[in-house]
């Protein structure tokens, strides 16, 4: 019976080593793989941490230069759009000119008799159109920057939510073909000085810091959000204004290219297409004015109100502009640079331009200005839009025509 006793005993006190040399394995194995683990979290703490974030990428923008890449033109053909090509290509730049129809010889062969002016650059078209998704993915291929000058608004054919909304969809689609790229380093964007100007006492010297939604109190702001449904007017400026900011929020937080705006303001000089005389733009009413018919007025009907400060700024000094956008160290991402008159020689009521014009073309009989009444204006003219382009001066090194 002692010995039965004894046998158990020792059986026992074997079941219980083995239980424990299990239980000492089990928890041996069990600090080997959290060891594991603890490494591999490690690793992957050091992996994100040598992966550059959006702030990493945004540090080390700068602009680009030719050797970057080709850039794109939106709007390649309009008035701004095919300076803008132009000035690339003096530059040496290859541009991808974006346009809606490459068969469309009115609207695309000055872009392509550029490429027999002995420039530097080239410049090939693109078939692209803003209202449909993707449709610029192909244009934007191996682009270091954009420059988007595209815009499909007509004249008075959209009601003014179709015209805000509108602005939107083709703003968006533009953007997702930028990100598909992966390599677009700057975005610059055609927007307005309808999206800085906003009431303001007569004189008021407008900046880059004003926004066409400030509306002070006292002077009739009627540019609201409420409001882009009942007006035409408000709903182009509000529509640029917010796409600016809508811009230069997507660049942020794709942390991979930048976004700045050029906000013109009443853009003439030479051009290079007979399609650029679009009907209502400025350059038609310095055609009309040459043609003997007081500003505001064609074919007998007042389009507008005859009296205005013209505040001018050449259209190669717009084009060049966006592109020094392009290249300048010292834009940033939500930069605007209105494009306005040099100096107060390229502010002039409509009365002065006329005078100006004579001056210019004496050989012309009759010029058209705005009415007059014992040699003065028989109208007073609100003494408005006041603005000038300093800051592309300073910050880009932009040089200007005169007047």
């Amino acid at each position: 019976a002692m010995f039965e006793n004894n046998i158990i005993w020792i059986l026992l006190v074997g079941l219980v080593g083995i239980w424990i040399s299990l239980d000492f394995i089990q928890a041996m194995f069990s600090s080997i793989k959290e060891g594991k683990e603890e490494k591999q979290e490690e690793g992957q703490e050091e992996e994100l941490e040598d992966r550059p974030s959006s702030n990493d990428n945004r540090d080390k923008l700068t602009g680009i230069s030719k050797s970057d890449g080709p850039v794109a033109v939106t709007g390649a053909s309009g008035y701004i759009g095919s300076r803008v090509v132009e000035d690339l290509m003096h530059q040496g730049y290859q541009v991808h000119a974006c346009v809606r129809d490459v068969s469309n010889e009115k609207k695309v062969d000055h872009l392509l008799n550029l490429n027999q002016q002995g420039l530097e650059g080239s410049v090939e078209l693109f078939e692209s159109d803003l209202l449909e998704k993707g449709s610029y993915d192909k244009a934007f291929e191996g682009c270091s920057g954009i420059i988007h000058c595209g815009a499909a608004l007509g004249f008075n054919r959209e009601t003014p939510q179709e015209v805000y909304d509108g602005c939107f969809t083709q703003n968006e689609h533009v953007i997702e073909s930028v990100k598909r790229a992966g390599t677009v380093k700057r975005f610059v964007f055609t927007s307005s000085f309808a999206a800085v100007g906003h009431p303001r006492p007569e004189g008021y010297v407008f900046t880059e810091k004003d926004w066409c939604g400030d509306n002070v109190e006292g002077y009739g702001g009627a540019w609201t959000e409420e409001n882009i449904s009942k007006n035409r007017d408000i709903a182009y400026a509000m529509a640029k204004a917010n796409t600016e900011k809508m811009i230069y929020k997507a660049a942020e937080e794709d942390g991979n290219f930048e976004a700045i705006s050029i906000n013109p303001l009443h853009v003439i000089g030479p051009l290079m297409s007979d399609n650029h005389n679009q009907f209502f733009s400025w350059q038609f009413f310095i055609g009309q004015l040459l043609k003997g018919l007081d500003f505001g007025y064609w074919k007998e009907r007042q389009l507008r109100g005859s009296t205005m400060l013209w505040n001018m700024v050449d259209v190669r000094d717009v084009a060049r502009a966006h592109r020094l956008g392009t290249e300048s160290p010292n834009a940033k991402n939500g930069s605007r640079y209105i494009l306005s008159a040099t100096d107060r020689s390229g502010e002039m009521f409509t009365w002065e331009l006329q005078a100006k014009l004579k001056e210019l073309f004496p050989e012309i009989e009759h010029i058209g200005g705005e009415e007059m009444e014992d040699g003065k204006p028989k109208e007073k003219t609100y003494d408005s839009p006041r603005s000038y382009c300093s800051l592309a001066i300073e910050e880009l090194g932009l040089s200007t025509y005169s007047i």
